[in-house]
């Protein structure tokens, strides 16, 4: 359920992974069933590894204003993001917060991720509220922890206390798991503290994230970008948090492109889930992965992830569901309001799903436990979003 073609980071942070500083945690585990009720998921506190004593006197400063990240300056390379070019970004009206943060691409337990390495003091105030109070999350990752997102850990399989391998080339070594913690950026499924980054090789400071209300950012983005050479580096945009009020208008799919992609997705049946997977070749399938391969068949362009796809459309009441349609889910209690999985509305109470590690595409029952709607699938907006 991650980023575009695949769950990385541009190619142009790719950094060597080596060696990752492990500690001692005891653990809170939690995992919500999935059930027809409207249950309560699982807490920010089951979803946190419990700091040991030793950990209650690490320097970090507590949650300050949040602020919500819009745009993501990528430096070419390794290079860092000039001091010079920081403090230009900082003096720009309606820019409410700028951070610099290491940030490259690895294979964690498997499964390539996007890694940022941050000041926990600093970084904190970049991601969603529930993540940012969260004071001995970010102890754990002062500490040395890797906090991974909320769907890596619970439909990717990476567990609480968990060693993981974490590979940047031909080394490998393990890395001990102390949260699950979405922090609200696309491609983003793991984040360790900057001390133990420069540990591991990363870049440093070749990443740049710039805050703004959203009624300033396309203004921003474009004086951000006359600030910056072409070939310095990549400069993008990241979603604003998702608005299920959104009801615009959707020309929808006809029932051919409907059939077709239903179909296609039903040869998928027992097909293991696989963390990032949207082919055969890879072994498996995520359920955005699923998504993106059975309407391709029809024709129809989605963008890789569940986030992106659930701005395809039209979101509609379970009510007014039909064939075809797209259901979405809200079940991350770390970043509440982020799409975290997607399944394909087959009719009759019943939809097609890659649930998560472990299990394998199949149909089942809808359940309503973090339900946020139905798409309605309009191809212009779907073609847009796919780029």
């Amino acid at each position: 359920m991650r980023k575009p073609g695949r769950r990385v980071l541009p190619a142009a942070i790719a950094a060597a992974i080596t060696t990752v500083l492990a500690v001692d945690v005891a653990v809170l585990a939690g995992h919500a069933g999935e059930d027809r009720k409207a249950a309560a998921g699982p807490t920010t506190e089951q979803l946190v590894a419990v700091a040991g004593k030793d950990r209650l006197g690490l320097d970090v400063a507590p949650a300050g204003r949040r602020v919500e990240p819009r745009l993501m300056f990528v430096a070419r390379g390794r290079e860092a993001v000039p001091d010079a070019l920081l403090e230009k970004v900082r003096r720009i009206k309606g820019v409410t917060g700028v951070e610099r943060v290491d940030g490259a691409r690895a294979r964690l337990a498997g499964k390539e991720v996007g890694i940022f390495g941050v000041d926990p003091s600093t970084f904190r105030n970049f991601t969603p509220e529930p993540t940012a109070k969260h004071d001995g999350l970010w102890r754990n990752v002062a500490a040395g922890d890797v906090a991974v997102s909320f769907v890596l850990g619970s439909d990717g399989g990476v567990s609480l206390d968990s060693r993981v391998a974490v590979s940047g080339g031909a080394r490998e070594s393990e890395v001990r798991v102390g949260a699950h913690a979405t922090m609200g950026i696309g491609d983003i499924d793991a984040v360790v503290s900057e001390a133990t980054a420069r540990r591991l090789g990363m870049a440093e400071d070749n990443v740049l994230l710039i805050a703004s209300a959203g009624k300033d950012a396309d203004r921003i983005r474009k004086a951000v970008a006359r600030l910056v050479p072409e070939k310095a580096g990549t400069l993008r945009a990241l979603n604003a948090s998702f608005d299920f009020r959104s009801s615009g208008g959707g020309t929808g799919l006809s029932a051919l492109e409907i059939r077709t992609a239903i179909n296609a997705g039903m040869t998928k049946l027992g097909m293991p889930y696989v963390w990032g997977g949207e082919s055969d070749a890879e072994g498996g399938y995520d359920c955005s992965g699923l998504m993106q391969w059975a309407f391709a068949q029809a024709g129809i362009r989605l963008p890789r992830v569940a986030e992106d796809q659930a701005r395809t459309g039209p979101v509609l009441p379970f009510e007014q569901a039909r064939a075809g349609d797209m259901l979405i889910w809200a079940n991350d209690p770390t970043a509440p309001g982020t799409i975290s999985h997607i399944a394909l509305y087959l009719g009759g109470d019943r939809m097609l799903v890659a649930p998560r590690t472990g299990d394998v595409v199949k149909i089942q029952k809808v359940y309503l436990r973090g339900f946020r709607g139905a798409v309605r699938i309009d191809r212009r907006a779907a073609a847009r979003l796919a780029g």
